[in-house]
């Protein structure tokens, strides 16, 4: 079937694809009917990360459901967990299009679309109309594009409390490659600040929510060595591993035609093997220290394996999502069951 529909949906551009598919997906009816084929819940199927139950491991990356406008009905196609976002505190555009390219040859994807969204209030309110609470739900805070580095603080602040009541863990992304100078803020000083800023509050809380952090793959092993540090000091919950990179290694198209696509944070298989290398780098040399979520080029339920025997405790899908549809949420969980 999402052979079907992929073959049609990619007759189209990227990003009209993208809507088309928001449209396809909350038809009445039609995800309740993925559901009857997706993976069921099992118990060896679990996961407890973070203090939060996960009903299997294998989640949405944030970018997909920018807006919180279908998480019901992609929660409906097996997925354990969704993430929302990146939302920022006011609405905005994002960068001129075209800004979402397909790599065919290599199932990647180059984006550069600048965190367009609809502002985080709108998102808080979609969120309060989520039907199925098993179904775990992340937010993914940014900032806003006009909103200078020196007052980056004040923007994670206003998305965390607006979304507090409606998430049940939060992600902190500094490291999209398609805001200006929005990667100088995993710098060691201007992170451990915000990082410990969003904590203080987060523990004034009765019941405080766990803050993740979500890395470049572009990162040294020094600036892991960094985030590691980063992770220690501000006690928060754990990593997501890794964004989108800026790096075009491994592609197969000619250099002429690599420079036609422009700049933009590269997803898809060319990033298995380096998001892989991030995640074993850091849970080795942090000694298992906190909880990885690892995303980057799974594509298979092989590739799933390789992030969670690498160190990872959860996957999230994206780019294989597109690629290979809803099925790939139930070959990773069935092989997981094989094995468990």
């Amino acid at each position: 079937m999402y052979r079907l529909l992929k073959f049609f949906l990619f007759l189209f551009n990227p990003e009209r694809a993208h809507h088309l598919t928001f449209f396809f997906i909350r038809i009445p009816g039609l995800s309740k009917l993925m559901k009857l084929s997706a993976v069921k819940a099992h118990p060896a199927l679990r996961r407890t990360v973070f203090g939060l139950e996960f009903q299997n491991p294998v989640g949405l990356a944030a970018g997909l459901d920018k807006d919180a406008l279908a998480f019901n009905e992609l929660g409906d196609l097996g997925f354990g967990f969704i993430e929302i976002g990146t939302v920022t505190p006011k609405a905005q555009p994002g960068n001129t299009k075209p800004r979402l390219f397909r790599l065919v040859q290599d199932e990647a994807i180059i984006n550069r679309m600048g965190f367009n969204n609809k502002g985080v209030e709108a998102a808080a309110l979609k969120l309060r109309k989520r039907k199925d609470k098993r179904l775990l739900i992340g937010g993914n805070i940014g900032k806003n594009k006009l909103t200078p580095n020196e007052k980056a603080v004040d923007d994670y602040v206003f998305c965390f409390e607006a979304l507090f009541e409606v998430v049940d863990y939060f992600v902190v992304n500094v490291s999209s490659p398609n805001t200006p100078n929005l990667r100088e803020l995993q710098e060691k000083e201007p992170l451990t600040r915000l990082l410990k800023t969003l904590q203080d509050l987060n523990t004034r809380k009765s019941k405080p929510k766990p803050i993740l952090l979500k890395i470049a793959p572009d990162l040294t092993n020094s600036q892991l060595n960094d985030i590691i540090d980063i992770v220690a000091t501000t006690g928060i919950a754990g990593i997501i591993a890794t964004n989108t990179t800026v790096s075009r290694e491994g592609l197969s198209y000619d250099q002429k035609t690599i420079e036609t696509f422009g700049a933009g944070g590269l997803s898809g298989k060319p990033l298995r093997k380096r998001s892989t290398e991030v995640i074993r780098y850091l849970k080795e040399t942090s000694k298992n220290a906190f909880p990885i979520i690892g995303v980057g080029g799974i594509h298979s339920a092989e590739d799933a394996i390789e992030k969670l025997e690498a160190g990872a405790d959860l996957i999230q899908l994206y780019t294989g999502f597109i690629y290979e549809g809803p099925l790939l949420i139930k070959k990773i969980n069935n092989r997981l069951l094989a094995t468990s």
